[in-house]
């Protein structure tokens, strides 16, 4: 009993309400038992099987079926499998007995002439009607429809690769081939359908057979048969019956004396073994009725179970050695690989340790190297940035003062010009605070009257009747030539500061050469293959002071990018720095008195009014500065 069979006993003995545990005892004794019938040495005879007891072997059976000619064909074609009383049979049909089919085909005829000669006679006493319904005219119908199904039954189908042996009252006369037959003799028929181009297999096991040294012995031999002469094979071998008795004597002769010439140990030796000889004398016996085409031992081995198992010991040592052997060598190789593979592992970790330590030593290197730039930079940058700061202003100072000064002498050579900006300004802010004086202008006498007009005039700035005083044109006049004196001078500065900036050089740096070899590149190479580190994002690199938007400065002019180092000769009779224009025309000049002013202006842009240069106090307009004391 398997151990599978004893778990489901156990499981429905649970379930019909037996103990737990009584189940669980009766299962290890039984499995107990199985160990203890075991023979020596561990093996277990339920190994030792054989083919038949496994249901691998099967036997043939030959039959012959009776059958009508239309299913002859299919029924020469198939083959079945049937239980036998040694187990299953495949069961093959070489040979069929067609059935008469004469006496069903004419059967209606016979029922027509029967109606016929009864209605005739029943119809006698009638008048004429007898002779209307079954006269000649019936009976001659009766017989074409006799004649035509009297020449479709005579003919006869033969099934391709098959002959038909034709016999009239028993005997064969002829034997056609496949195709169309016709027979219009009712005494012939078709007898037998044969096949003849099919080759059948045939499987013979011998269950026990001894061999040279007495051991009984069980082979199975496998056959392939094809009928050549279909009437040798009826007649002379006795059709199907006959032939398969005669076959079954043969083979069990002449393998028995196949068996009978090998040692019982050798007998595994016949599986695959040439079957030459045992073809030939099969062929020897059964011709010319039936050809043997092939034939084969599928398996050979002793009928005794002990006996296999005896002959089976020494191999299962063997393989049990060679087991065990293989086991330990493939231990002993696992056992190896895991030591090489923890001795490449500690040392691929030991070469991370040291890549990650240069990394780490390189990626500092790297951040002192940029923070180090990075602060020269800055301060560069700011240095420069003072410098042009400090230039722009003094240009933007001496801008100013050219400017006044060209302002002072349009004052001096146009005072009337000067004089009608200044009623016409007047007059705008008259206008504007107009809406905030009284409705009434004038209140009193002569003497003692307030006239609102005159004190916003006051106000603004325009109780006198002129700009300038003659002393004061005087005055201005005088020192007219000093002024252009002064501005005479500048003008070699401005021109030069006006020119356009020249386009510093960029120092290049020098690429090394290939064929000088950088400290660690071997090192950093190889730092590069084995891992892959991000690039720290470090500080932006300040922007050049000559490219930065330098501020402008008082007067609008652009203070100057960084020129040449401190200390250096500065251009001008002044000793203002040099610094690029970037518009010229963005520079303030003179205002619209001066005729030379306009060179300052922007295109298309209409000069500012120039302030009076005012003597005193009452001269100066609200919200004038002190610009206009010059």
């Amino acid at each position: 009993m398997g151990r599978a069979q004893q778990i489901r006993e156990a499981a429905q003995q649970i379930a019909q309400g037996g103990g737990v545990q009584q189940a669980v005892q009766q299962a290890v004794q039984g499995v107990t038992q199985q160990a203890a019938e075991r023979l020596p040495g561990g093996l277990d005879p339920s190994d030792f099987a054989t083919a038949r007891t496994q249901g691998f072997s099967t036997g043939t059976r030959i039959v012959q079926q009776t059958t009508s000619l239309e299913n002859a064909s299919e029924t020469l074609n198939q083959s079945s499998y049937q239980p036998g009383p040694n187990g299953v049979l495949h069961v093959i049909t070489p040979m069929v007995i067609p059935k008469g089919r004469r006496f069903v085909g004419m059967l209606p005829v016979l029922v027509l002439a029967i109606v016929g000669i009864f209605g005739f006679v029943a119809l006698i006493p009638t008048d004429g009607l007898n002779v209307a319904l079954f006269g000649p005219h019936y009976w001659v119908i009766l017989l074409l429809l006799a004649a035509f199904l009297w020449w479709r039954l005579g003919m006869v189908m033969v099934p391709e690769g098959c002959q038909a042996l034709i016999s009239r009252f028993g005997k064969v006369e002829n034997q056609v081939g496949p195709g169309l037959v016709t027979l219009f003799n009712p005494w012939k028929r078709v007898s037998y359908i044969v096949n003849t181009t099919r080759e059948y297999p045939y499987n013979a096991p011998i269950h026990q057979a001894p061999t040279k040294s007495g051991v009984q012995a069980s082979v199975d031999l496998f056959l392939q048969f094809r009928i050549v002469d279909p009437r040798q094979f009826i007649f002379s071998l006795g059709a199907v019956q006959g032939f398969q008795d005669k076959l079954n004597n043969a083979i069990s002769e002449t393998t028995r004396s196949l068996i009978y010439e090998q040692e019982a140990a050798g007998i595994y030796d016949l599986v695959g073994e040439s079957t030459q000889r045992l073809l030939e004398q099969l062929n020897t016996q059964f011709a010319p009725a039936v050809e043997f085409t092939h034939a084969n031992i599928t398996h050979a081995e002793p009928s005794s179970q002990e006996y296999r198992m005896d002959l089976a010991a020494p191999e299962m040592v063997r393989v049990a050695k060679e087991a065990y052997t293989y086991e330990y060598e493939l231990q002993l190789k696992k056992e190896q690989n895991e030591g090489d593979l923890n001795r490449d592992l500690a040392s691929l970790n030991e070469t991370l340790s040291s890549i990650q330590a240069d990394i780490a030593k390189y990626q500092a290197q790297m951040d002192t190297a940029l923070e180090r730039e990075t602060n020269r930079a800055t301060a560069m940058a700011r240095q420069r940035f003072v410098e042009a700061e400090s230039e722009a202003n003094a240009n933007a100072a001496l801008l100013e003062a050219q400017a006044l000064d060209i302002r002072a002498m349009s004052a001096a050579e146009a005072p009337e010009i000067l004089d009608y900006r200044y009623q016409q300004d007047l007059l705008a802010r008259l206008e504007q605070v107009r809406d905030s004086l009284p409705q009434m202008v004038q209140i009193g006498g002569q003497d003692e009257s307030v006239d609102y007009l005159k004190i916003a005039q006051g106000l603004v700035g325009g109780g006198s009747a002129n700009l300038f005083s003659a002393e004061e044109l005087d005055q201005i006049r005088q020192r007219r030539d000093e002024i252009s004196a002064r501005i005479s001078s500048r003008e070699s500065s401005i021109t030069e500061l006006l020119k356009p900036p020249e386009t510093p050089e960029m120092e290049e740096l020098a690429e090394p050469s290939s064929d000088e070899e950088l400290p660690g590149a071997e090192r950093m190479e190889e730092i590069r293959r084995s891992v892959s580190v991000d690039e720290p994002t470090g500080a932006g690199t300040p922007e050049p002071a000559a490219q930065r938007p330098a501020p402008r400065g008082p007067g609008g002019a652009s203070p100057a990018p960084a020129g040449p180092a401190p200390g250096g000769p500065r251009p001008g009779a002044d000793g203002v720095r040099q610094a690029p224009a970037t518009d010229p025309t963005a520079v303030p000049m003179a205002q619209a008195g001066d005729p030379n002013a306009t060179q300052g202006l922007r295109l298309g842009e209409t000069p500012p009014p120039p302030p009076p240069p005012p003597t005193n106090d009452r001269h100066r307009l609200p919200g004038q500065g002190e610009e206009g004391q010059r």
